[in-house]
Formats: structure tokens, sequence, C-alpha cells
């Protein structure tokens, strides 16, 4: 093919002359296998399903929680069951890819995640959900690094101003967007729908990738070498960690039995899985690429994306649903500016990303994605859909101009034989940046909740002449209709103080939130230029 020949030319440098050859080269790089496109792409609405179903039930938990009769304390693991099956995939799909080849192991993840969503779909308990959402998101984990590793592999650099914005609209639009598309989909229709929706896309994909890959070539004699002990201490050790930061908060942390054991059980196992990785011939995780100092910083960077990326996804809805009482489908409407706002700088980023420094556009887009964070620091209780517009633009705006230059300063430098491997690496780090966050955000929510709570208490006292007077017309408005004004007048004004204290704790997220990417502008003066990435790697292998 095309592209393989082009890198089989360019395996030699200095093969060519500097003049004519070099002009050849470029000419045969410009010039892309269709079938690669069309698979590409394919690739492409496989990672966006798989993404977007992390979030797609976030918004829809009351019907899924009515529809199969769970209690409420269990079906918050609708969403944990995929989340930590997710993160053991994702890191270990590089070396399924190199051992299967990316074709079976792509066209495999998109039939098995379209099979078990049909089963999500067919849940009638909790149990079952929860079985049919974890193999969801182990088996979806596995498409997308895969299509990390292929825009950086069979695409040439001068195409990768296309094909960056691309994946990076994908990874960021699809959680951002997950409780609008959840929100639609089960007031229009039914909860069951969040999982049916995959099919008929799902089983294009699987065809298409079966039938269209062939950027590898697969290498089973690897199976021999494999480091089974290797899987089983990172499936420990990332299992456990998301187990202990979804549950932690809510259970008290380690002041509960299960998070404690979590948390050892975390502990021992990332230990053995450490030191297998810089032990064994063939580890099933390949962390060399962190010698690699804009690699090693653009997964820092990811991994605060992370943060950003899923705490607003979660903070917003939250403060919609809490303080202004707003229905899935609400929350999914106010929520949708920040897709439209990253779905219009996507070419921008794109086209930008080829004439500037990524460290100009990294700046760019931590200071938009702070300048959002830092309005919300004001936030009230009566803020609606326009005192969150410009804030949610600007959250958008930010979060493509970083995430572009971020994808090409970690991966666009490593050698092809390394990218399978660190494009599973560098998506970890984006989802356990939002699960840490996550983590976070709660704990520092309750937490500040109740400080907020304690200081408007000591001002809500008989001696408050204010306080007081609102005390008296509240009473007095029920004593009038001959009920129990007082009580009913303590009751609305503790209501009042924990609402209050509410917003307070919110505001305090945003400004932590606006200190961390703030600190990032100055992170970006460590990072190098980008060199330009060898001619070997647009070609593919």
């Amino acid at each position: 093919m095309a592209a393989s020949a082009t890198a089989t030319a360019g395996g030699r440098p200095g093969a060519m002359t500097a003049g004519s050859g070099s002009g050849a080269r470029a000419g045969a790089e410009e010039k892309m296998d269709p079938r690669r496109l069309i698979a590409f792409f394919a690739m492409v609405v496989g990672m966006f399903m798989s993404i977007l179903d992390i979030q797609i039930v976030s918004a829809s938990l009351a019907e899924i929680q009515a529809g199969i009769s769970a209690g409420s304390d269990e079906i918050g693991w609708v969403q944990t069951a995929y989340l930590i099956a997710e993160v053991i995939m994702i890191p270990l799909s590089g070396t399924l890819a190199r051992i299967v080849s990316t074709r079976v192991l792509f066209a495999c993840s998109a039939a098995g995640f379209t099979v078990a969503s049909a089963l999500a779909a067919t849940a009638t308990n909790i149990d079952q959900m929860i079985i049919y959402r974890a193999l969801q998101g182990f088996i979806g984990g596995g498409m997308i690094p895969s299509v990390f590793a292929a825009a950086f592999t069979i695409f040439p650099p001068s195409k990768r101003n296309i094909v960056s914005p691309i994946i990076g609209l994908i990874a960021t639009l699809a959680p951002t967007i997950g409780p609008t598309v959840g929100g639609y989909l089960s007031h229009a229709f039914s909860w069951h729908w969040l999982f049916l929706v995959n099919i008929p896309p799902g089983i294009v994909v699987a065809i298409v990738t079966w039938n269209y890959i062939d950027f590898d070539k697969p290498e089973l004699s690897l199976i021999k070498k494999f480091d089974w002990w290797g899987l089983l201490s990172m499936g420990v050790f990332l299992g456990c960690l998301e187990y202990v930061l979804e549950e932690g908060n809510t259970n008290d942390w380690f002041s509960d039995g299960h998070i404690l054991l979590g948390a050892v059980a975390c502990v021992v196992a990332a230990v053995i899985f450490f030191y297998r990785v810089f032990t064994v011939d063939f580890p099933v995780v390949d962390l060399r690429a962190f010698s690699n100092r804009n690699f090693a910083f653009g997964s820092l960077f990811s991994f605060i994306m992370g943060i950003g990326l899923y705490g607003l996804t979660y903070l917003y809805p939250l403060y919609l649903g809490q303080i202004r009482h707003y229905d899935s489908l609400m929350i999914g409407e106010t929520m949708f500016v920040s897709g439209v706002a990253m779905f219009c700088t996507a070419p921008i980023a794109g086209i930008l990303s080829g004439k500037f420094d990524p460290r100009v556009l990294m700046v760019i887009g931590f200071a938009s994605f702070s300048s959002g964070t830092y309005i919300m620091t004001n936030i009230t209780t009566d803020w609606d859909f326009y005192e969150l517009l410009v804030p949610q633009i600007l959250r958008g705006f930010g979060m493509m101009m970083c995430m572009v230059p971020i994808n090409n300063v970690a991966l666009g430098t490593l050698p092809p034989d390394r990218i399978r491997g660190a494009s599973g690496v560098f998506n970890l780090t984006r989802n356990l940046g939002g699960a840490v966050g996550l983590a976070a955000i709660n704990t520092i929510l309750t937490r500040r909740q109740d400080v907020h709570y304690a200081q408007l208490s000591e001002h809500v006292t008989w001696s408050n002449p204010e306080a007081m007077e609102q005390l008296k017309q509240i009473a007095g408005n029920y004593n009038a209709h001959g009920m129990d004004g007082a009580t009913i007048a303590m009751k609305q004004l503790a209501g009042i103080v924990q609402r209050q204290a509410s917003i307070l704790s919110f505001a305090d997220i945003f400004v932590l939130l606006t200190g961390l990417f703030g600190a990032l502008i100055f992170c970006v003066l460590v990072i190098q230029k980008p060199k330009p990435v060898a001619p070997s790697a647009g070609g593919g292998h």
C-alpha cells in the first residue's frame, strides 16, 4: 500500500538525496490510502461511543434506578462499574494490539461493546446492570487508545493538524454532551435507549474496522512472554484505586472497612505492578515513554485536564439539579453550550496548531479555562442559563485549545514502536485525573459545606434582628392559614442557610480550579518545543 511503501522507503535516513528525494517523499506522504481513512473514521466513531457511555447515564440515574428497582446506595455503581473496568483495559490495550493486531482488537472490542450494550438494556436488577456495565467498560476501553495510536502512526505529519483536532474533539466532547444525550433519550423514549443507541453504529464499526484496518500485523509469539502477574496486579491496583476514589467520600474514607481494605490492596498491588513493569522482558504496560520529557509533561497536563473535564461535567449538573432543581433534560440543554463551543473551536485549534508553537496554544487554553472558572467563583443561587453561558463557552474553547497541542506534544514526538503502548498510558492519565478530581471535589464540597453552614449559623441567632425579622415574616404567612408558622419558619430558614452553604462550597471548588489551571500556564514554560517528527512516523509499520 502507498502508506506502507512510504514507511519502508523512509526506513533508512539518508537513503535519498536532500533535493529531489525529500520532495518525492513529501509527495508520497501526502497520498493517504482511502481504506485507511475509512478505517480511521470508523475507529473515531467507536471511540466516541466508548467515551460517551461514561457520562450518558449520569443525568438519568433516577430513571434507571426506578426501572431496575435499585437502592439509592446502589445506583451509583451503574457508572462506577463502567469506570473501573475501562481504567483497567485502557493501559492494557497497547499490549493486546501488539499481540493480536489493531484490527482484531478494535473489531472485537466494537462487537463486544455492542453486545454488552444490548445486554445492559435488558437488565432487570442492579446486579445484572453492574455486570453488563463492567463488560461495556472493559471491552469498550480497548477502542480509545487505538485511535490515538493510529492517528500518530498512519498519518503523515502534514495531516496531523486535521487529525489531532478530531480526536481531541471526540475525547472532550463525548463526556461533555453525555448528560445532554442521556437526558434527551431517557425523556423522549426510556432509559433502555441509553444503551440501545449503541447497537446500529456498533455493528457498522465492527464490520468496517474488521475489513479495512491493516495498520499492523499480529505478534502472536509474544503470548508466551505475556506477564500474567503484571496483568493481575495492574487490575487490582487500578480497580481498587478507582473504587477507593469513587466510594471514599460516600463511605467516610478510611473509617469504612471496605475502603480501608481496598486502599491496602491498591498499595500492595501497585508495588507488585511497578516491580514487574521494570523487571520483566515484556511488561503488560510499557512506561519507557516517560523518559521523554514532553510525554511526561503531556501526561501531567492530560491528568489535570481530566480533573477539569470530568470535574466540571459533574459540578454543573450538580448545581443545576440541587440548587436550581432542573430535570435531566434541562440540565442537558444547559450543558450543551460547552459542546457547541468545543465543536466550533476544533477547526480553529487545528489551523492554529500548524502556525504557532503548541506551547502558546496551551497557554491560551489554560488561561481561557481558568477565566471561566474564575467567573464561576461569584456563583449565587440565582444563576441560570445566561449567567452560565460565558463560563461554559470559555471552558469549551479552552478545552479544545489545550487538548490538540497536548496530544501533539505527548505523542507526536515518540518513535512509532512506542506509540501504541504510550497512547494507552496517556489516555489512562486523563481518566485517572477525572477519578482523582471527582473524589477531591466531592470531599471538599462536603467538608466546606459543613464549615460554611457552621459559620452562617452563627449569624442566624435570636440576637440578629435581620434573621428575626425574616423568621417573623415567614411565620406570619403560615399563621394566617392556621398552620404552625414558627416551626415551618425555622425549617425554611435552616434550608436557606444550607442552600447558601452549598453555594459557597461550589465557589470554593471554582477558586481551586482557577488556581490549578492558572499554575499550568507556568508549567508550560518547562516543556521543550516539540521537534519535527521523524519521517518514519508518517507511514505506519
